[in-house]
Protein backbone atom coordinates (compact mmCIF):
# COMPACT_ATOMS: atom_id res chain seq x y z
CA UNK A 1 0.00 0.00 0.00
CA UNK A 2 3.02 2.32 0.10
CA UNK A 3 2.20 3.43 -3.46
CA UNK A 4 -1.06 4.98 -2.26
CA UNK A 5 0.94 7.95 -0.96
CA UNK A 6 2.04 8.82 -4.49
CA UNK A 7 0.42 9.77 -7.79
CA UNK A 8 -0.35 6.96 -10.21
CA UNK A 9 -2.32 3.74 -10.36
CA UNK A 10 -2.66 2.26 -6.89
CA UNK A 11 -4.59 -0.86 -5.89
CA UNK A 12 -7.97 -0.28 -4.20
CA UNK A 13 -7.70 0.52 -0.52
CA UNK A 14 -8.86 -2.52 1.44
CA UNK A 15 -7.86 -1.26 4.89
CA UNK A 16 -10.88 0.43 6.47
CA UNK A 17 -9.17 0.97 9.81
CA UNK A 18 -6.61 3.45 11.15
CA UNK A 19 -3.27 4.09 9.42
CA UNK A 20 -0.24 5.89 10.88
CA UNK A 21 2.52 7.65 8.94
CA UNK A 22 5.48 8.68 11.12
CA UNK A 23 8.77 10.29 10.21
CA UNK A 24 11.36 12.95 11.09
CA UNK A 25 10.68 16.68 10.68
CA UNK A 26 10.73 18.11 7.15
CA UNK A 27 10.55 14.77 5.29
CA UNK A 28 7.40 15.55 3.28
CA UNK A 29 4.78 13.93 5.51
CA UNK A 30 2.13 16.58 4.76
CA UNK A 31 2.75 16.13 1.02
CA UNK A 32 2.32 12.36 1.36
CA UNK A 33 -0.92 12.83 3.29
CA UNK A 34 -2.27 15.25 0.71
CA UNK A 35 -1.49 12.90 -2.18
CA UNK A 36 -3.23 10.12 -0.25
CA UNK A 37 -6.25 12.45 0.07
CA UNK A 38 -6.24 13.11 -3.69
CA UNK A 39 -6.06 9.39 -4.49
CA UNK A 40 -8.83 8.54 -2.04
CA UNK A 41 -11.14 11.30 -3.31
CA UNK A 42 -10.50 10.29 -6.94
CA UNK A 43 -11.18 6.58 -6.50
CA UNK A 44 -14.22 6.95 -4.23
CA UNK A 45 -15.92 9.99 -5.74
CA UNK A 46 -16.57 11.12 -2.16
CA UNK A 47 -15.20 13.78 0.15
CA UNK A 48 -12.02 13.52 2.17
CA UNK A 49 -11.53 15.58 5.34
CA UNK A 50 -8.02 16.93 5.97
CA UNK A 51 -7.59 18.10 9.59
CA UNK A 52 -4.60 20.29 10.39
CA UNK A 53 -3.26 23.44 12.03
CA UNK A 54 -3.94 26.51 9.91
CA UNK A 55 -0.62 28.14 10.73
CA UNK A 56 1.35 24.99 10.03
CA UNK A 57 -0.33 24.40 6.68
CA UNK A 58 0.15 28.02 5.60
CA UNK A 59 3.83 27.97 6.59
CA UNK A 60 4.54 24.57 5.03
CA UNK A 61 2.03 23.83 2.24
CA UNK A 62 2.18 20.36 0.68
CA UNK A 63 4.09 19.70 -2.52
CA UNK A 64 2.08 17.96 -5.23
CA UNK A 65 3.26 15.08 -7.39
CA UNK A 66 4.32 15.88 -10.98
CA UNK A 67 1.24 16.05 -13.20
CA UNK A 68 -1.14 16.93 -10.37
CA UNK A 69 -2.44 20.42 -11.10
CA UNK A 70 -4.01 22.64 -8.40
CA UNK A 71 -6.98 23.17 -10.74
CA UNK A 72 -7.99 19.48 -10.71
CA UNK A 73 -11.66 19.09 -9.85
CA UNK A 74 -10.87 16.27 -7.41
CA UNK A 75 -9.25 18.82 -5.10
CA UNK A 76 -12.69 20.34 -4.52
CA UNK A 77 -13.64 17.14 -2.71
CA UNK A 78 -10.89 17.63 -0.13
CA UNK A 79 -12.32 19.57 2.80
CA UNK A 80 -9.72 21.34 4.94
CA UNK A 81 -10.68 21.58 8.61
CA UNK A 82 -8.54 23.69 10.95
CA UNK A 83 -8.23 22.86 14.65
CA UNK A 84 -6.00 24.16 17.45
CA UNK A 85 -5.68 21.29 19.94
CA UNK A 86 -6.74 17.77 20.87
CA UNK A 87 -10.12 19.11 22.02
CA UNK A 88 -10.82 19.96 18.38
CA UNK A 89 -10.16 16.33 17.40
CA UNK A 90 -12.37 15.09 20.24
CA UNK A 91 -15.29 17.33 19.25
CA UNK A 92 -15.07 16.31 15.59
CA UNK A 93 -15.12 12.56 16.24
CA UNK A 94 -17.65 12.81 19.08
CA UNK A 95 -20.14 14.18 16.53
CA UNK A 96 -18.96 11.96 13.67
CA UNK A 97 -21.97 9.64 13.88
CA UNK A 98 -24.27 12.61 13.17
CA UNK A 99 -22.89 13.14 9.66
CA UNK A 100 -25.33 12.55 6.82
CA UNK A 101 -22.54 11.41 4.49
CA UNK A 102 -19.36 9.85 5.80
CA UNK A 103 -16.12 10.86 4.05
CA UNK A 104 -13.96 8.33 2.25
CA UNK A 105 -11.15 9.23 4.62
CA UNK A 106 -10.29 11.51 7.51
CA UNK A 107 -6.67 12.64 7.64
CA UNK A 108 -5.06 14.30 10.67
CA UNK A 109 -1.72 15.99 9.98
CA UNK A 110 0.73 16.05 12.94
CA UNK A 111 -1.69 14.18 15.22
CA UNK A 112 0.39 14.26 18.41
CA UNK A 113 1.30 17.91 17.84
CA UNK A 114 -2.21 18.79 19.04
CA UNK A 115 -1.57 17.18 22.45
CA UNK A 116 0.12 19.75 24.68
CA UNK A 117 1.94 18.21 27.65
CA UNK A 118 0.88 21.11 29.85
CA UNK A 119 -2.82 21.08 28.96
CA UNK A 120 -2.96 17.29 29.37
CA UNK A 121 -1.36 17.58 32.81
CA UNK A 122 -3.90 20.20 33.85
CA UNK A 123 -6.76 18.03 32.60
CA UNK A 124 -5.75 14.63 34.00
CA UNK A 125 -3.25 15.49 36.75
CA UNK A 126 -0.91 12.51 36.50
CA UNK A 127 2.57 11.78 35.18
CA UNK A 128 1.32 10.05 32.03
CA UNK A 129 -1.44 12.53 31.23
CA UNK A 130 -0.44 12.94 27.58
CA UNK A 131 -0.43 9.18 26.98
CA UNK A 132 -3.85 8.94 28.63
CA UNK A 133 -5.19 11.71 26.39
CA UNK A 134 -3.80 9.91 23.30
CA UNK A 135 -5.43 6.62 24.30
CA UNK A 136 -8.81 8.24 24.89
CA UNK A 137 -8.79 10.06 21.56
CA UNK A 138 -7.63 6.96 19.66
CA UNK A 139 -10.43 4.93 21.25
CA UNK A 140 -12.93 7.59 20.21
CA UNK A 141 -11.51 7.65 16.68
CA UNK A 142 -11.68 3.88 16.37
CA UNK A 143 -15.31 3.82 17.50
CA UNK A 144 -16.22 6.59 15.05
CA UNK A 145 -14.53 4.93 12.07
CA UNK A 146 -16.02 1.52 12.93
CA UNK A 147 -19.49 3.08 13.15
CA UNK A 148 -19.04 4.77 9.76
CA UNK A 149 -17.93 1.54 8.08
CA UNK A 150 -20.84 -0.38 9.59
CA UNK A 151 -23.26 2.22 8.22
CA UNK A 152 -21.58 2.39 4.81
CA UNK A 153 -21.68 -1.37 4.28
CA UNK A 154 -21.11 -2.22 0.62
CA UNK A 155 -21.34 1.43 -0.48
CA UNK A 156 -17.72 2.09 0.39
CA UNK A 157 -15.42 2.54 3.34
CA UNK A 158 -14.01 5.23 5.59
CA UNK A 159 -10.50 5.13 6.95
CA UNK A 160 -8.45 7.35 9.24
CA UNK A 161 -4.87 8.38 8.43
CA UNK A 162 -2.72 10.04 11.11
CA UNK A 163 0.78 11.47 10.90
CA UNK A 164 3.32 11.83 13.69
CA UNK A 165 6.83 13.25 14.04
CA UNK A 166 9.56 11.07 15.49
CA UNK A 167 13.29 11.22 16.06
CA UNK A 168 15.16 7.94 15.74
CA UNK A 169 13.81 4.70 14.33
CA UNK A 170 10.20 4.66 15.51
CA UNK A 171 7.44 6.84 17.01
CA UNK A 172 7.70 7.73 20.68
CA UNK A 173 4.20 6.39 21.33
CA UNK A 174 4.59 3.21 19.26
CA UNK A 175 3.47 1.02 22.19
CA UNK A 176 0.18 2.94 22.25
CA UNK A 177 -0.27 3.05 18.48
CA UNK A 178 0.10 -0.72 18.12
CA UNK A 179 -2.97 -1.22 20.31
CA UNK A 180 -5.24 0.92 18.12
CA UNK A 181 -3.66 1.09 14.68
CA UNK A 182 -3.47 -1.75 12.16
CA UNK A 183 -1.07 -0.23 9.58
CA UNK A 184 2.02 1.74 10.59
CA UNK A 185 4.43 3.35 8.13
CA UNK A 186 7.74 4.95 9.09
CA UNK A 187 10.01 7.27 7.11
CA UNK A 188 13.80 7.39 7.29
CA UNK A 189 16.34 9.39 5.33
CA UNK A 190 18.78 7.44 3.18
CA UNK A 191 21.60 9.94 3.73
CA UNK A 192 21.61 10.97 0.06
CA UNK A 193 18.66 13.38 0.04
CA UNK A 194 15.93 10.80 -0.44
CA UNK A 195 13.60 9.08 2.01
CA UNK A 196 12.35 5.53 2.44
CA UNK A 197 8.72 4.96 3.43
CA UNK A 198 8.35 1.51 4.97
CA UNK A 199 5.43 -0.51 6.29
CA UNK A 200 6.44 -1.86 9.72
CA UNK A 201 3.04 -3.11 10.83
CA UNK A 202 0.22 -4.18 8.53
CA UNK A 203 -2.91 -6.32 8.74
CA UNK A 204 -2.72 -9.64 6.95
CA UNK A 205 -4.46 -9.61 3.58
CA UNK A 206 -4.49 -12.02 0.69
CA UNK A 207 -2.93 -9.53 -1.71
CA UNK A 208 0.70 -8.72 -2.36
CA UNK A 209 1.48 -5.18 -1.26
CA UNK A 210 4.39 -2.83 -1.80
CA UNK A 211 6.31 -2.77 1.47
CA UNK A 212 8.54 0.25 0.83
CA UNK A 213 8.83 3.31 -1.38
CA UNK A 214 11.80 5.59 -2.01
CA UNK A 215 10.97 9.23 -2.71
CA UNK A 216 12.34 12.76 -2.64
CA UNK A 217 11.18 16.36 -2.62
CA UNK A 218 12.67 17.90 -5.76
CA UNK A 219 11.93 21.31 -7.31
CA UNK A 220 8.87 21.60 -5.03
CA UNK A 221 7.44 18.28 -6.21
CA UNK A 222 6.84 15.01 -4.41
CA UNK A 223 8.78 12.53 -6.56
CA UNK A 224 8.46 8.75 -6.29
CA UNK A 225 11.80 7.15 -7.18
CA UNK A 226 11.27 3.45 -6.52
CA UNK A 227 8.73 0.95 -5.18
CA UNK A 228 9.92 -2.22 -3.46
CA UNK A 229 7.87 -5.35 -2.71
Amino acid sequence: MAERFFSGDAPPLDDAGIILLSGPPCCGKTSLLFQFAINRAAESGRQVVFICSKGRLENSPPFLSPGVEPSLSVLQRIQIKYIEDDEGIRKYFAAFHLLNDFPAAVIVDDFTGFFSERSCQLRYGNARARDLALVRILALCQNAISHANAKLGTIGSCNLLLSDVHQGDSPRSLFIYKRWIGSIYTIQGDGLGSYVLKNICAPQTGTKEARAAKYSIALQYLVLEEIKE
